[in-house]
């Protein structure tokens, strides 16, 4: 049965065409919100997802495919998403990309892209999404960071440095809309079976000669101790809280869902 704490508001969610991004529109949508996707992807499959939530959950959908490294595109993006909905009320930054490889062979070109991809494109929609937001005394930007946010690991330079400053961005947009209607959050997963973490189990598991089982189980046994994936829908409720007037005075948090991992 669909609620309506969200009804009559927008939420644009980057890197929504698969994975956590569209586990959260969805979950989103069931609580009326309108539904900006983004994200790439076949042509038809998207528009079958618009389709699907729209007629599912009885609200209205649109899909833009800026490409969140290029800040003309995200400005577009943004542009889109006003006129077609009058304002973004709640923007969840999500779009991702990794690359796996010590610091001295990293490639330059890839550092850049995650950068971009996973950091600067969350300033360049909240600094377009916030004067609305201000001017109407609500909004929710939710950035999706990483247990990467709050922790390192090998190989993943790039990575733990955007979504580190992911968080720290996070803090700084809580405390300038501190005493407006506006919130700012950031959610920190754990190991979630996107097909991101999909192609680096497959990775290991032809590296390592092991059934993509074992190294599935591995991976897990490393880093998250409850031994299970964190799913989209699990971080979907959250970010449905944090849209809540329950959450109006959770304000800079980076709330990780992990598994037990940040807390070894």
């Amino acid at each position: 049965m669909q609620s309506s704490s969200l009804k009559g508001k927008s939420a644009l969610v980057t890197g929504s065409t698969s994975g956590i991004g569209l586990g959260i529109a969805r979950s989103l949508a069931a609580e009326g919100a309108n539904i900006v996707f983004n994200g790439f992807g076949d042509a038809q499959e998207i528009a079958a997802l618009q389709t699907d939530v729209a007629k599912e959950f009885n609200v209205k959908t649109m899909y833009h495919n800026a490409d969140m490294s290029k800040p003309a595109e995200i400005e577009a993006l943004m542009r889109a998403a006003n006129e077609q909905f009058g304002s973004v009320d709640v923007l969840v930054n999500n779009a991702g990309i990794q690359h796996v490889a010590n610091i001295e062979d990293f490639p330059v070109d890839k550092w850049d892209a995650i950068i971009a991809i996973n950091l600067t494109s969350a300033f360049h929609t909240t600094r377009l999404a916030l004067p609305k937001m201000k001017a109407n005394n609500w909004g929710r930007i939710i950035n999706i960071a990483s247990a990467h946010g709050l922790v390192g690991s090998p190989q993943k330079s790039a990575y733990v440095a955007a979504k580190h400053g992911l968080v720290g961005l996070t803090k700084v947009t809580a405390l300038e809309t501190a005493q407006t209607g506006v919130t700012c959050n950031a959610i920190c997963p754990g190991w979630v079976l996107t097909p991101l973490v999909q192609k680096q189990i497959e990775a290991r598991a032809a590296k390592e000669g092991v059934p993509v089982q074992q190294a599935m189980k591995e991976l897990l046994a490393e880093k998250q101790p409850s031994g299970q994936f964190v799913t989209p829908e699990q971080l979907g409720a959250l970010a449905v809280f944090l849209c809540s007037e329950a959450a109006s005075q959770v304000r800079g948090v980076a709330w990780n869902m992990d598994g037990g991992w940040v807390a070894q």
